[in-house]
């Protein structure tokens, strides 16, 4: 899939744990409908072939309507499943290991905290880059915070697009608007929703 940074504009992480048994493939076609325009699956606990399985099956939702779907972590998962992308940790694959065996087969993601990790995230070859916690985050509780300012700065370090990540929701995205980044990436605040289609459509409308 040919990458575009308007694709970055409402970038939805799925999390199982907030779906209370719903399935997630459904969940996921109605973020999309609702306008999620990029998904990531993070998927902590299971083993690599149902990483796998189930990444094929949301691949086909996503591919309907023109979504990239980017794996957590597993690089190698993302080239086997036929998903669009990867998105990795500090302490994960480095972006320049990634690009130099998937070549252009992937989107590649690249987590940064700082000016120099952003620099050389660019530098490695990495497509954005995601940078947070930009608010406590109920997902990850020790992240470090990233303030508006940070965010500003490591926005305008690179040339590559960047999505601001952690605790972001429908009451404080407006805290966040015109520090440069290309969108926001959120996990609770569209899958921990009772009604996740009008949540990302909520959302969708507050980032025009």
């Amino acid at each position: 899939m040919r990458f575009d940074k308007k694709q970055l504009a409402l970038y939805a992480i799925t999390d199982r744990g907030c779906l209370r048994g719903r399935d997630l493939a459904e969940q996921v076609r109605l973020a999309i409908l609702g306008g999620v325009t990029c998904i990531q699956l993070r998927e902590k606990e299971i083993g690599e072939d149902e990483l796998i399985t189930e990444a094929v099956a949301l691949k086909k939702v996503c591919s309907e309507y023109g979504v990239p779907l980017i794996i957590n972590d597993n690089w190698q998962a993302a080239l086997k499943s036929g998903a669009d992308g990867v998105h990795v940790g500090i302490e994960d694959a480095p972006v320049a290991e990634i690009r130099r065996i998937a070549g252009e087969k992937l989107i590649i993601g690249a987590t940064a905290k700082t000016v120099e990790q952003a620099r050389l995230a660019e530098k490695s070859g990495a497509d954005y880059i995601g940078v947070g916690a930009v608010f406590p985050s109920p997902t990850k509780k020790n992240a470090v915070r990233i303030t508006p300012e940070q965010l500003r700065e490591i926005c305008a370090s690179v040339s590559i697009p960047a999505v601001a990540i952690g605790g972001i929701s429908h009451s404080n995205v407006s805290g966040i608007k015109g520090c440069g980044q290309a969108g926001i990436a959120v996990v609770s605040a569209v899958f921990g929703t009772d009604d996740v289609r009008a949540a990302a459509n909520e959302l969708a409308q507050l980032l025009r």
